[in-house]
């Protein structure tokens, strides 16, 4: 299982990967998820949270609420008792159990989009829940004793978040992708611009290596260039 380590000794590992990336921090006392996968890797999920002997998760920090960001949250809920954190702007999405589909980047894209559109819930639904703490620009968790901060980073959804950890790494849903060796750019967006900008947010947070929701690792050099 994919791993990294901040200097102070922050652990994240990679617990979903292939379709959907989803990573659990240890930080201290705490355990913190970030996102969930789709409904079809619940079971993986739980395997390699048993693997790394994780009983308890005590946030589960979704980037955005597309279905497969989210599909597993309100079954997380249920079996940990987790407090769910997600965006100011998406946390009526995921009380109704559907987070529209986002604009296409690219000429494929753009087809499925709007076959999502046409189906929705039908495809990219999930099983509604509550958010039990509401992001709006920032949530710094100093307060628990972790120098970890959650910022606003919008462009591929309205609530995209990024996770800012120790300043050195930074979990970031779709507003990076991964997947591609010569690109960055996700296939899907609803507004580039204010995207862009989230990059440079991200790039100004002093982090050294970005985790995508999609894909391996992205360096800070590698983002700078596309940047310049």
């Amino acid at each position: 299982m994919k791993n990294w380590t901040t200097k102070n000794g922050y652990k994240i590992y990679q617990v979903l990967s292939l379709r959907s990336n989803a990573f659990l921090i240890e930080a201290g006392e705490y355990k913190i998820l970030v996102d969930t996968g789709r409904k079809t890797a619940f079971r993986k999920l739980l395997k390699n949270l048993s693997i790394l002997d994780c009983t308890s998760i005590d946030y589960l920090i979704l980037t955005h609420t597309h279905y497969d960001h989210c599909q597993n949250a309100f079954s997380l809920k249920e079996l940990f008792n987790c407090k769910i954190v997600a965006s100011m702007f998406e946390s009526d999405f995921a009380m109704t159990g559907y987070t529209p589909v986002p604009k296409g980047t690219i000429a494929p894209a753009r087809i499925i989009s709007a076959l999502g559109r046409i189906l929705g819930d039908k495809i990219a639904g999930y099983h509604s829940f509550n958010v039990d703490i509401i992001v709006g620009e920032h949530l710094d968790l100093k307060d628990k004793g972790l120098n970890i901060n959650v910022i606003h980073t919008p462009g591929h959804s309205p609530g995209s978040l990024s996770i800012i950890i120790e300043k050195e790494i930074a979990i970031v849903g779709d507003t990076l992708f991964g997947v591609l060796t010569d690109s960055i750019f996700p296939p899907f967006a609803d507004d580039i611009p204010l995207m862009k900008k989230s990059w440079k947010i991200l790039l100004d947070s002093g982090c050294n290596l970005f985790l995508p929701g999609h894909g391996r690792e992205i360096k800070r050099t590698r983002l700078g260039d596309f940047l310049t």
